[in-house]
């Protein structure tokens, strides 16, 4: 992996009141690429259980000796969820909820609420989570504008930049809605058996690839004008770069224009693999 660290981010979305799915997704770029997930049946939390099952099958793909480093949400933490990360020596970053017990060796913080409480920043390298003691960093940050602060387990040192990493598992919604509304409308499919849901989503995962692969291809090989301009300013605060960046679709979006144009010209469509020569 040529010492890069893999992002994966692990979170729950649900298909109206018929399936709870648990989906582990890749960093690529600015966007999260489905890796693996879990189909439970009605509207469910899937729980440890279900997702050690998940991560289990997860690691299996992994290249031995890969750094790797999982983002979730405060909906997951648990002691047997660091435990599992712990013996598999994956590093994390985790959102906690408020009420956790927690220990830092100071009198009144009982609570993950009570550390983060009237704090903007505040940063806690030896913390023990539940009442088994779980040794962590936290990181709390609470900027302005924001109703709750962040409140991060780390495996690294507590600091700002640690925490703001965190943002990196949003990349994971864009994902979901490019497999609903924003994309291939999941949602309205009247698919009730698990296992046809399981492979439509894997011929979703397969397209989804297939999309951004083609998006990212074309804004590098034909950038419209106004990408053009933007990459040729050194100034990164430059109008051009602000227009482009607002006005620009997101690599998934634009394989998927792209290949559905195609399609509808009978053209040929672009290649799903780009290493492969025809």
């Amino acid at each position: 992996m040529g010492g890069q660290t893999i992002l994966l981010s692990m979170d729950q979305t649900d298909w109206g009141d018929r399936f709870a799915v648990l989906m582990i997704s890749v960093r690529c770029g600015d966007r999260s690429l489905p890796l693996g997930w879990r189909i439970e049946t009605g509207e469910a939390n899937i729980g440890f259980a279900g997702q050690q099952v998940l991560l289990e099958r997860v690691r299996a793909w992994l290249p031995e000796g890969a750094a790797v480093r999982l983002l979730a949400d405060r909906f997951y933490p648990s002691a047997a969820l660091f435990d599992w990360l712990i013996a598999a020596g994956w590093q994390y970053w985790l959102r906690l909820k408020g009420n956790l017990l927690v220990d830092i060796g100071g009198a009144g913080i009982h609570t993950t609420g009570d550390l983060a409480a009237g704090m903007r920043e505040r940063y806690e390298a030896k913390a023990h989570l539940f009442d088994v003691s779980i040794p962590t960093a936290i990181g709390v940050l609470h900027e302005s504008g924001h109703p709750e602060p962040w409140i991060i387990a780390m495996d690294c040192p507590p600091n700002r930049a640690a925490v703001l990493d965190y943002g990196a598992r949003w990349a994971i919604e864009p994902m979901f809605s490019g497999f609903k509304s924003r994309g291939f409308r999941l949602e309205d499919t009247k698919i009730e058996a698990p296992k046809r849901l399981d492979g439509m989503i894997l011929i979703m995962a397969v397209a989804m690839y297939w999309c951004v692969q083609a998006g990212q291809d074309d804004a590098r090989c034909n950038p419209t004008a106004t990408e053009k301009k933007a990459r040729e300013q050194p100034d990164p605060n430059h109008w051009s770069v602000r227009k482009a960046y607002r006005s620009a679709l997101s690599w998934f979006k634009r394989g998927l224009r792209l290949l559905l144009r195609r399609a509808a010209s009978a053209l040929p469509l672009p290649k799903f693999f780009l290493g492969m020569e025809t």
